[in-house]
């Protein structure tokens, strides 16, 4: 069980943090605009990047963003909200933090997070503010047996 699962089995409460770590390549961002269907230029060819003002491809933001659901997925968050600005490109090879904190959680387990991801130079590449709902104690007894 990993330490953010064995903190949401004890309880989450505001000021919980989760930190998460990432590198990304370009396979990574192949796979996802497969997915997303999101072929956008930038994320595939150097000249289009280029023209746009960027030293090379892209990652796409969104495949960035996703590192909340890492967490999100660990502690079972329901989530009801996201809001993501994406402040700086995130390029093959890049190592991402995520820090995740729990900013607001109600008695019926309604909550507010964000997100701060940066990248190995310590620079914030986007941040995120989220809604949604923490498992409560039956969900937390579920996860303690998973």
């Amino acid at each position: 069980m990993t330490h953010i699962r064995e903190q949401t089995v004890r309880g989450l409460k505001a000021g919980d943090v989760f930190t998460v770590t990432r590198t990304f390549t370009e396979n990574d961002t192949v796979t996802f605009g497969e997915i997303s269907r999101d072929m956008n230029p930038i994320h595939y060819d150097e000249h289009f990047a280029a023209a746009k003002g960027f030293r090379g491809k892209i990652c796409h933001g969104l495949l960035v963003g996703g590192m909340i659901t890492e967490v999100g997925g660990q502690i079972g968050w329901l989530a009801s909200g996201m809001n993501f600005r994406f402040r700086l490109p995130v390029y093959f090879g890049d190592t991402i933090t995520c820090v995740f904190t729990i900013t607001e959680a109600d008695e019926r387990n309604r909550a507010k997070a964000e997100a701060v991801l940066s990248n190995q130079h310590g620079e914030v590449v986007t941040e995120a503010w989220l809604t949604g709902v923490l498992p409560g104690q039956t969900e937390r007894n579920i996860l303690a047996q998973i």
